[in-house]
């Protein structure tokens, strides 16, 4: 069998292959509620019957004002907790583990999403006052409060209790929103966090914010639950996060609880060269994976299965998310199956043929 279709277990969970679902924003709760509805059932559903092995929903609010816009998912109350569990019974009715992808914007919150405007909703206009690591806002967004250090420890609760939701809700997984230039990204990176208490200065205390967070996890949910971090590996300066200083936060995660690691990059700063190309961000986490024990996934413009076979075979990562490839086929993991010439047995009754009249 190709690598990229056996089986991984992480703690007390199995993924029937190695290819995941990234998260990506939907922006469709139109009740601005953050309630999921049969939008997400349908479109998280469709990856599930597609092949997946595990089908993540995209980046869920811990808390209102973590919200990238007010059409973002949240989980910051029993009410949304058991929406979400229509949307991970069908994901388990066909045989994919689901993940939430737990998150909170920081000083990147409160936009409009691209088809009901452009840039920041402003406090007059419906939105609200971010909050961040730091008072710097993002250019052309609202400008953040930043957070005292009690507020730091109220957040970290936040975190804890949407976990423990997420698993009332029925998910499998949880995954920890540290990339991007979001809430958790903002306190590691020395470029947005100039803080002098205990959550800033060294790479430790910058990433003390993120390693609380997984302690208060990890404790909340027990030791079955499989938590996953996404990083962005690099801010692309040199006054900024690092792939290095990456690897090193990875370690200390690894030591309160993380089980797996999913590398991208950039987000946090505008005005910083990308080198965009097939597999870009593969060579990232190939340096983590590298450095830690537990698995690694590499996402970023891997569209092609035998793409993805040559990933898994020549380099230390483990699994493949794939994120705009399954949103221009959401069953691309059952044809990357009969591209690599690989028979499984998650072929959907209904389309298989012989199984209608002709």
């Amino acid at each position: 069998m190709t690598k990229l279709f056996e089986p991984i277990t992480i703690r007390s969970k199995t993924s029937r292959n190695r290819i995941w679902i990234a998260p990506m924003c939907q922006y469709s709760c139109e009740n601005q509620d953050g309630m999921p509805s049969n939008w997400h059932v349908v479109h998280l559903g469709s990856r599930a019957v597609g092949g997946a092995g595990l089908v993540m929903c995209e980046a869920t609010a811990v808390h209102p004002a973590g919200r990238i816009s007010p059409w973002d998912t949240g989980i910051w109350n029993d009410e949304q907790a058991k929406a979400w569990k229509e949307v991970t019974d069908f994901i388990r009715e066909h045989g994919a583990l689901s993940a939430i992808q737990l998150a909170h914007a920081g000083r990147k919150a409160s936009n409009f999403r691209s088809w009901s405007g452009q840039g920041a909703i402003t406090v007059e206009n419906g939105g609200w006052t971010p909050v961040s690591s730091t008072g710097e806002a993002f250019p052309e967004y609202n400008t953040p409060h930043e957070l005292t250090t009690e507020e730091v420890y109220d957040s970290i609760q936040d975190w804890v209790d949407a976990a423990k939701r997420s698993i009332a809700a029925g998910f499998d997984v949880l995954e920890i929103h540290a990339a991007h230039g979001y809430l958790v990204h903002q306190f590691l990176s020395p470029i947005t966090n100039q803080r002098t208490d205990e959550f800033g200065g060294s790479l430790e205390k910058r990433a003390k914010y993120l390693v609380d967070i997984l302690k208060g996890i990890r404790q909340a949910v027990g030791e079955d639950v499989p938590v996953i971090v996404r990083f962005s590996a690099t801010d692309y300066r040199a006054d900024g996060f690092t792939v290095e200083q990456c690897a090193e936060v990875a370690k200390l995660c690894e030591a309160v609880g993380a089980d797996v690691f999913d590398i991208s990059s950039g987000g946090l700063v505008l005005g910083v060269q990308i080198p965009f190309g097939p597999g870009y961000q593969v060579p990232l986490a190939n340096d983590v994976a590298e450095e830690v024990d537990s698995p690694v996934a590499a996402v970023g413009l891997i569209t092609d299965s035998k793409q993805a076979e040559e990933i898994l075979q020549t380099t230390d990562v483990e699994i493949i998310m794939i994120g705009r490839l399954s949103l221009r086929d959401p069953y691309w993991p059952l044809r990357a199956a009969h591209e690599l010439g690989v028979e499984v047995d998650y072929w959907p009754n209904q389309y298989v043929r012989g199984t209608y009249p002709a």
